[in-house]
């Protein structure tokens, strides 16, 4: 072969090699969360929730870029406080989930419906889609705050039109207490998932993503 075809033999190469690569992701997605979104008492990051997502996600062939968003022990009216900077640069989309902490502080139902509230109204002023992820409350607190708290999600969601999951953990929570046992799905404190608790969340929660990238592309 001729110095001139081994150059253009050289470019060609090159050219699929750089076309082989992985593509600049085209959609943001922002998760809003507490210690669940954030991968709490993970020893590997990549095993959180987010990294998971991003990679479900991909594998489904989505070019989507996750932010992670969660921080441990956050409420409804921090996730409400730090809101806007988060969107400092805009997402595309919105991962929202929150109340957890608001739940295990025992805080009142109609608190956490303002701040949630007001997550989603300055979401839907910049025109960002939202998912809404809820955890159902506890009975302890009584029927009626059970009552007052579970239906903030739904009614909210359909407020703001946005995509709904009511419990954030119900693969897990629904998954028989024996073989929750024998799979470790929870970390030893039983809040926080395990590595594959994650997984099995992730694995109920990428499709309802998928809804949510479909308003995306709808908006643009």
């Amino acid at each position: 072969m001729g110095i001139r075809k081994r150059i253009a033999a050289g470019f060609i190469a090159a050219g699929l090699a750089l076309g082989a690569g992985p593509a600049m992701a085209e959609v943001s997605i922002l998760a809003l969360g507490d210690s669940l979104t954030q991968g709490y008492g993970l020893d590997n990051p990549a095993d959180g929730l987010v990294p998971q997502l991003q990679g479900w996600l991909q594998g489904h062939g989505q070019d989507v870029k996750m932010i992670n968003g969660g921080v441990s022990g956050d409420t409804t009216a921090g996730g409400l406080s730090r809101i806007d900077w988060l969107l400092t640069p805009q997402p595309d989309a919105v991962i929202v989930a929150l109340g957890g902490n608001d739940l295990l502080r025992g805080l009142p139902p109609e608190q956490a419906r303002a701040n949630l509230d007001g997550i989603l109204a300055k979401l839907q002023a910049k025109g960002i889609p939202a998912l809404l992820a809820g955890l159902p409350a506890p009975g302890n607190f009584g029927p009626k705050y059970q009552q007052d708290f579970d239906a903030i999600y739904p009614d909210l969601a359909k407020k703001y039109d946005a995509v709904l999951v009511p419990n954030l953990l119900a693969p897990i929570t629904e998954t028989p207490i024996e073989e929750r046992a024998k799979t470790d799905l929870m970390q030893p404190d039983n809040i926080h998932p395990s590595p594959e608790g994650v997984k099995k969340v992730v694995s109920a929660l990428g499709p309802k993503v998928l809804e949510l990238l479909a308003k995306v592309k709808q908006g643009s």
